[in-house]
C-alpha cells in the first residue's frame, strides 16, 4: 500500500522572476497564473483526490482553490507546505541579490548555506519530507495533492532521492506543474517530475 503525493508549484505571479517574494503577504496570481489554476483543476478532476492542502500563502491557496472544488474537497492550509523564509532577503529583487556574496553561497551550497534570519534548505527539507511521512502514515492508500513552491518541492524530490541538496540546480520545477511522488512503508520513489498542463 502506498500513498500518492501530486506536489503542485503554485501558478504563476507578476512579480514571478523579478522579485525574491518569499514569504510576502498579498502576493496574488496574476491572469495567466488563474488560467494556469484552471486547466490545473481540469487536468485533476477526474483523478480520484483524496485531500488537497497548500501552502497558506496567497498565490498557493488560489492555485489549490479551484483544484479543491473540482474534486468537490476542502483546501486545508499547511504550515510544512509553505514557502522558504528568507528572511532578510525577503521582498529584494533579483538584481539586488546577484551581488551579495551571501546569495551567490546560497545557490551554490544549499546543502551547508543559510538564509540571513531564516531557513536553512535543510530546515525546508525537514519539514517537507516530515510533513509526507505523517500523511502517508495517516492516509496510507491516499491521493493528495500538495500545492507549495518550487524550492520547497526540490527539496522533497531530492531527500525521496537521497541526493545532495547542493543538486537543486539539476531539477526544474515550473510554476502549476505537478510533481508525482509515491510513499510507503517500503520507502518512496519519484514517478513523475515536472509535468506542465497549459501555457
Amino acid at each position: 500500500m502506498a500513498a500518492t503525493f501530486l506536489l503542485i508549484r503554485h501558478a504563476e505571479h507578476e512579480l514571478l522572476g523579478r522579485v525574491l517574494t518569499g514569504r510576502m503577504p498579498g502576493v496574488a496570481l496574476g491572469e495567466r497564473g488563474r488560467r494556469q489554476a484552471g486547466l490545473l483543476a481540469s487536468r485533476l478532476a477526474a483523478s480520484g483526490l483524496t485531500a488537497v492542502q497548500s501552502s497558506p500563502l496567497e498565490r498557493a491557496m488560489q492555485t489549490a482553490a479551484p483544484i479543491a472544488a473540482a474534486s468537490g474537497l476542502n483546501c486545508d492550509p499547511a504550515e510544512a507546505l509553505t514557502e522558504i523564509d528568507f528572511g532578510a532577503w525577503t521582498g529584494k529583487s533579483f538584481t539586488e541579490l546577484t551581488a551579495d556574496p551571501r546569495w551567490r553561497a546560497w545557490n551554490a551550497e544549499r546543502g551547508r548555506a543559510v538564509t540571513p534570519g531564516g531557513e536553512s534548505m535543510l530546515q525546508v527539507q525537514s519539514r517537507i519530507l516530515g510533513h509526507l511521512k505523517a500523511m502517508s502514515t495517516a492516509e496510507p492508500a491516499g491521493r493528495i495533492a500538495l500545492v507549495s513552491h518550487g524550492d520547497v518541492i526540490k527539496a522533497a524530490v531530492l531527500g525521496i532521492m537521497g541526493a545532495s541538496l547542493d543538486a537543486f540546480a539539476a531539477i526544474e520545477i515550473e510554476p502549476a506543474s505537478i510533481t508525482t511522488l509515491v510513499l510507503g512503508d517500503w520507502g518512496g520513489k519519484v514517478v513523475g517530475l515536472n509535468e506542465r498542463v497549459g501555457p
